[in-house]
């Protein structure tokens, strides 16, 4: 369980005021000292999330998020990294008791109905007065709520019960990958680079989530490093139902591939199983229209040490500044927050989203389209560059 890879795996957020319970609720559901719990209001700072496994339910990761009352300069931008986690969500369990219930978690409630599944859990009941009234105001929005104690171990079990009901509506991610451009029997060929930014004794996650995929899709899977490409393929009785690449081998293995044989890129599977794929398609042909001075923003869902030759960086902006021949700036933004103003960039560029899930992906889409920035994926950038766009998303169906 530890292993699975937490885009696929149910994320909650735990939210409420300082000292409401929210660590105590975790350590109660795992049944292990998870979260640090003190007396001291602002325990918890930023957000921290952790994975783990609840009976029932299988492999969750959870965010423990700082106080929705924390005070102070300091305390808002914590305040700012809580509301953060609402885009990665599946489902939010806001902590509140009978006695501190009010307005503040109604907002909080109506914020989070918007975009996730919501359940209150009123804590304390072990030392706090039952409020029918309170109640009944969760009951009109529709919302689920429990009433227990954290430190007796009252309705913990309920609510075990009630995540797990909740919990198997959610869909966390699309089914497959490309179940639906093989058949059984096919033979799909993935090309991996083995360079210096390939990490050593393994290959990367986007590359064993594809061959997961195939072998349950009852296809087989055949490996091979650019170099050997043509040789493998000769040895085939027939050609490959489709072939997948590295986004940076692309231009050598198009040349490679006979134009009859389906073609695609790791990057570009991904960007339609995390994202709007027609969205990226569009916002891909808007490289046509960037002009001298105009901002480009590098978008990365993951914190990695930086090569010299950073596909992000470094390759990526060479390619696009090759290709348009024009003068333009770039930007990176790392890691889980996004705190850039998007709408001074022409062009949003974002990773293939391999570590983060389908709801945060989407939602830095719906950051791009608020402000009409279009936005691409790597994969979806770099086969542009290279005159081979058209070729590479024409597999899918949704073109």
């Amino acid at each position: 369980m530890n292993r699975t890879p937490v885009a696929n795996r149910l994320q909650i957020g735990i939210f409420g005021r300082r000292n409401a319970g929210k660590s105590s609720l975790i350590n109660a559901l795992t049944g292990q000292n998870t979260a640090i719990v003190d007396t001291t209001p602002g325990t918890t700072t930023d957000p921290v999330g952790k994975a783990m496994e609840i009976a029932g339910i299988g492999p969750v990761f959870i965010y423990d998020t700082a106080g929705i009352d924390d005070e102070g300069d300091l305390g808002l931008k914590r305040v700012a990294r809580t509301k953060e986690v609402i885009h990665k969500i599946n489902l939010a369990i806001v902590v509140t008791t009978f006695s501190t219930f009010d307005k503040l978690e109604l907002d909080l409630i109506d914020e989070l109905k918007k975009s996730t599944d919501v359940i209150v859990v009123f804590n304390k009941n072990d030392i706090d007065v039952i409020d029918k009234e309170k109640e009944n105001t969760i009951k009109q929005k529709g919302i689920s709520f429990i009433s227990l104690s954290c430190t007796t171990g009252n309705n913990i079990e309920e609510l075990r019960k009630l995540l797990v009901q909740t919990g198997s509506k959610i869909h966390v991610e699309n089914s497959t990958i490309i179940g639906d451009l093989i058949k059984q029997g096919d033979v799909v060929m993935l090309v991996v680079p083995i360079d210096l930014g390939a990490p050593k004794g393994r290959l990367i996650l986007p590359q064993v989530q594809v061959i997961r995929d195939i072998l349950d899709n009852d296809a087989v899977a055949v490996t091979v490093k650019e170099r050997e490409l043509v040789h493998a393929m000769a040895e085939l009785k027939k050609p490959p139902a489709l072939v997948i690449c590295d986004s940076q081998v692309i231009l050598k293995v198009s040349g490679d591939v006979p134009d009859s044989i389906p073609l695609t890129t790791f990057s570009i599977l991904f960007s339609r199983l995390k994202g709007d794929f027609k969205e990226f398609v569009n916002g891909t042909r808007h490289i046509d229209k960037l002009k001298d001075g105009d901002r480009v923003l590098i978008m990365e869902a993951c914190t990695h040490h930086a090569q010299s030759d950073d596909i992000g960086r470094v390759k990526i902006p060479r390619w696009i500044r090759q290709y348009t021949g024009k003068n333009l700036e770039f930007d990176t933004v790392a890691g889980p927050y996004m705190d850039k103003d998007l709408s001074k960039y022409n062009l949003i560029i974002s990773c293939g989203a391999c570590m983060i899930n389908r709801k945060e992906m989407l939602s830095r889409i719906d950051s791009s389209r608020t402000v009409s920035i279009p936005i691409t994926n790597y994969g979806m950038a770099i086969s542009f560059t290279q005159g081979v766009f058209e070729r590479v998303v024409k597999p899918f169906k949704e073109l």
